[in-house]
This record gives structure tokens, sequence and C-alpha cells, in this order.
């Protein structure tokens, strides 16, 4: 499955740039009896329905075109935006995020728990501090970053 998403950020890249998109992630995974692509874009302002339209278009054409063909079973394209809860997955998604309400999971639990959600206070290489509610006290609390087994931005209700 990894030579999927290689195979596709590749071909998709030259698309993207053509365009000043930027590539947030690509799955490829089995849901049921189906199998997806997902290819998530994005740009500073948002992305359109017709450019993820444009986009999903060319990618298409290319992946047909390529010869032998990387997926061999039959799967479902999809290219989105990565919504208002935006994964974290690169360091510049990270840097983006600083300042702003962050979901993190963790491998295994720290300072007791296994989730923390809250403003993303600060950020090294290393590390990073979250601000954040426990009943009705405000905590900060430094998480390794080796310890988080996955980021995203999240809605505050």
């Amino acid at each position: 499955m990894s030579s999927v998403v290689e195979t596709v950020t590749d071909l998709v890249t030259p698309i993207l740039d053509d365009h000043h998109f930027e590539l947030v992630d690509v799955e490829f995974v089995k849901e049921g009896k189906s199998w997806y692509l997902r290819v998530f874009i994005d740009k500073p302002e948002g992305i359109t329905i017709d450019e993820c339209a444009m986009v999903s278009d060319q990618l298409s054409e290319k992946l047909d075109n390529c010869d032998p063909d990387p997926i061999p079973q039959a799967y479902y394209l999809e290219v989105s935006s990565p919504g208002a809860e935006r994964p974290l997955k690169k360091e510049k998604d990270y840097q983006r995020a600083l300042g702003k309400y962050i979901h993190v999971s963790l491998y295994q639990p720290f300072e007791g728990s296994k989730i923390y959600e809250g403003t993303m206070t600060n950020l090294s290489a290393d590390e990073l501090t979250i601000k954040y509610q426990d009943k009705t006290r405000t905590k900060t609390i430094t998480i390794p970053r080796n310890k988080i087994a996955k980021a995203r931005l999240a809605i505050k209700f």
C-alpha cells in the first residue's frame, strides 16, 4: 500500500505545483469491501469543489495511463479538502497550528491521558505545549512529539 501512496504522490505533485495547491495527505484504504484512494489538497484561501474535480480528472487520466497499473484492484478516487479538522502531518502543518486549538492522540497515556485537546502555545523540534481545560481548571502540558500518534486541528465547542 505504501507504494501506491508513493506513486500517487509522485503523479499528483506536478498537477498541484502547476496550480499552487498543497498536498496534505494521500491514503489508500479498504473500507468494507471497497478500496478508496483519497487525496487531500488545500491552498491558503481554501480549496473549491471545482478545483478538487479538476485535480481528480487530471490525476485519474495519469493513473489510467500508467503501465503497469499501480492499483490493479478496483477503487474509488476521492480528491477533497482536509476540512476544518485538518491533520497535522508535516512540520509546516504544526508551525501553522501554533496558537490554534488542536486535538492530540498519543500512543500511550502520558501524565494520565492518551488524548489532549487545547491551544498549542509552544512548539519545538522535540515537543509541543498545549494549554487545556481540565473541568474548571486551565492546565498546561508539554508533550514529547515522539509520543504523538495523531494530531489535527480541532473545533472548540
